[in-house]
Formats: C-alpha cells, structure tokens, sequence
C-alpha cells in the first residue's frame, strides 16, 4: 500500500494503476468502486472478507481448534474493519479471536510470545506493507512457535509460510495491464470502475506442514490450486 500512498500524494493529474490495495473506498485512494473520480483506479483487495475466509479455512485445517491469533498493526486503515469482520466469523464457527497488536518491527517477537502464552493454537495475519516488510521473520517465528499460520497472499507461502486463500495476484497485474492500454488509449481513470478480485486461489506449503507436525486434510489439499511439496 505505501507506494500507492505515496504515487497518491505525489500527483492528482498523471493516472495511478493500483493492482491489489487493501479497500481502496475505506484506504482513500477513490470516492467509490464505480466512479472512482480522480487520477487513481485499477483493482483492490478485498481484505476483510478474506480475513474471515482464512479462518474458516484454519478451523477446515484444524477442527479442535478453538484460540486464533489476529496479528495486526495500527499502520493498516483496514485493521478496524477486518478485525470485525473476523470476530463475527469467529463467533459463527466457535473460535476466540485474540487480538495481537504490533506496533513496530520490535514487537513482533513480542507478540508471538503473547501468541504462545495464551495458548493460541493458530495465527491469522492481516495484511498490510508492515508485514510484507518482515515476511520472513513472521515466517521463521511462526515455525519456531509451531503455530499454524494463514498469510494474505501467497507470497508468504511460497517463502515457507503455511497456507493462504487470496487474490491470484498474476492475474491482478494481467488486469491492470488492460487499464493502462484504455488510459493510453484516451480513458479517463475517473471514469474506469475499480474491480475487486474474480480469481482466487488456495495456496498450500505441506513441507511447513510437515515441520509444525500438521497434517492437511484431504479434502483441503483437493482444493487446493498450488501446493508446495
């Protein structure tokens, strides 16, 4: 999110492609998903939803599973709204939400601590550029806790994290291509509906499943679009 931040602050004529921001509406980058009315449109994320999808996928994974760990930082503009939506699919499935805050890269450590204290059985990350910032030492101590984790996207995955359900983020930047042809073409990002995502994908990291002593069940892994062996 912060270089499309950024592209945002720097200009409100020359157009902005976004390809996978976080809510673009509640982030501030367009008035709405059908007139966007400014300089910026392309594609958005559609965090909070996910969020809730990803743990009904961890309780999937692990039926007994009954204390998740929300990591989350201020620095997000979704937080809010995402931990929401997760407290409400945590309640419909039976699962505690607790809530981990992470301030800053210091605290990170600190709350996988907390994480492990309160004997959470399993970790949900939101997403945010903090966290991509540290992905590889959100990973590394996820293992060292042994804490089954669900990323954002599967950049995180494809790193040694556990699982994501999320956005194909290839066909995001594949799409965004196209907007750029029409801007070149004489549109008007103003005029350009943001879309939210079409196609998602299950991405799955059974050699991390195999190191925290977890094992997929079938029926998950046959869902699966791309699985790490």
């Amino acid at each position: 999110m912060k270089p499309a931040l950024a592209a945002k602050n720097a200009t409100k004529k020359i157009p902005i492609i976004i390809s996978n921001t976080s809510d673009a509406v509640r982030s501030g980058f367009v008035a709405s998903l059908a007139w966007p009315g400014g300089n910026i449109t392309g594609l958005t994320s559609i965090g909070g939803e996910l969020v809730g999808q990803r743990l009904d996928l961890l309780k999937e994974v692990i039926p007994t599973l009954s204390r998740v760990g929300f990591l989350w930082s201020p620095t997000s503009p979704t937080t809010s709204f995402n931990l929401k939506e997760t407290e409400a699919v945590a309640r419909s499935l039976g699962v505690s939400i607790q809530s981990l805050e992470v301030k800053d890269s210091d605290e990170i450590e600190r709350a996988f601590e907390t994480a492990s204290s309160k004997r959470s059985e399993a970790l949900l990350l939101d997403a945010g550029g903090f966290f991509a910032a540290n992905q590889n030492r959100i990973i590394d101590l996820a293992l060292k806790h042994r804490l089954p984790a669900s990323y954002s996207n599967a950049r995180y995955v494809e790193a040694g994290g556990l699982l994501t359900y999320g956005p194909d983020r290839w066909a995001q930047y594949r799409r965004a291509a196209d907007y750029a042809d029409k801007i070149l073409k004489g549109a008007k990002p103003a005029d350009l509906p943001v879309e939210r995502p079409q196609k998602f994908e299950l991405v799955i990291n059974l050699k991390t499943a195999k190191q925290i002593g977890l094992i997929i069940p079938p029926n998950v892994l046959a869902r699966a679009d791309k699985v790490i062996r």
